[in-house]
C-alpha cells in the first residue's frame, strides 16, 4: 500500500476549515477528520473551570488528538473509529468518522494545528502539510455569530461569545501563518 498522507488546515474561528477540508477529502476520496472531535466534554469542562472558554486550546485534548493521527499514519490494517462534533449537541461524538486501511488520504482541520505548545507540536508533527486558510475578518466574524444563533445562543450572546473568546483564538492563531507550508486565500489566489 503506497503511504497515507495526513494534511492539516488551519486558520482563525470560522475561517471556513470545515468547509474546505470536507470538500477536499469529498473531491480526493479521502476522510474528513475534525480536530473538533478531541474537544473536551462540557462535564469535563466545567470540572475544570473552563466551560466559559470552550473552543480555546486548553479545551481540547491534543494529545489524544496527536496520538490518533500517529496511529493513523502506521495504517494499521483495521478500521480506525476517530471521533467528530456534533454541533447540534455542542458536545464531541466518540467512534462517528470511519477511516478504513484503504483510506489514503486524510484531511483533518482546526485552529490550533501551528500553535507551538509540547501537544500542539506532537500534532504537528504528525500531518504531512499544514495549510493555513485566510478568510475575510467581517465575513468570518459574521459567520461566527450566525452560527452561535444557529445552535441556540441570542444575537447578543453570539457576538458577546465572539469578542470574548473566538476573537482572543484568533488572536493566538494568526501568528501561526507563517509556520504554514502553504497559504490558501479563500477570498483568491493561493501562495506557497
Amino acid at each position: 500500500m503506497t503511504r497515507r498522507r495526513i494534511i492539516g488546515l488551519t486558520g482563525l474561528p470560522g475561517g471556513g476549515k470545515t468547509t474546505y477540508a470536507a470538500r477536499m477529502a469529498g473531491e480526493a476520496g479521502g476522510v474528513h477528520l475534525p480536530m473538533d472531535g478531541f474537544h473536551l466534554a462540557d462535564t469535563a469542562l466545567e470540572s475544570l473551570g473552563l466551560l466559559d472558554r470552550k473552543g480555546a486550546p486548553e479545551t481540547f485534548d491534543a494529545w489524544g488528538y496527536a496520538a490518533l493521527l500517529a496511529r493513523l499514519r502506521t495504517r494499521p490494517p483495521e478500521v480506525v473509529w476517530a471521533p467528530a462534533f456534533e454541533r447540534d449537541l455542542e458536545q464531541p461524538l466518540a467512534g462517528a468518522v470511519a477511516i478504513g486501511p484503504e483510506v489514503d488520504l486524510v484531511v483533518t482541520e482546526g485552529n490550533y494545528l501551528l500553535l507551538d505548545s509540547p501537544e500542539w507540536r506532537a500534532v504537528r508533527a504528525q500531518l504531512d502539510e499544514v495549510w493555513y486558510l485566510d478568510q475575510d475578518d467581517d465575513q468570518r466574524r459574521r459567520r461566527l455569530v450566525e452560527r452561535h444563533v444557529r445552535f441556540g445562543k441570542s444575537p447578543e450572546q453570539a457576538r458577546a461569545w465572539v469578542e470574548r473568546v473566538d476573537d482572543v483564538n484568533a488572536a493566538l492563531v494568526a501568528p501561526t501563518r507563517t509556520r504554514a507550508d502553504r497559504v490558501i486565500d479563500l477570498r483568491g489566489s493561493a501562495q506557497s
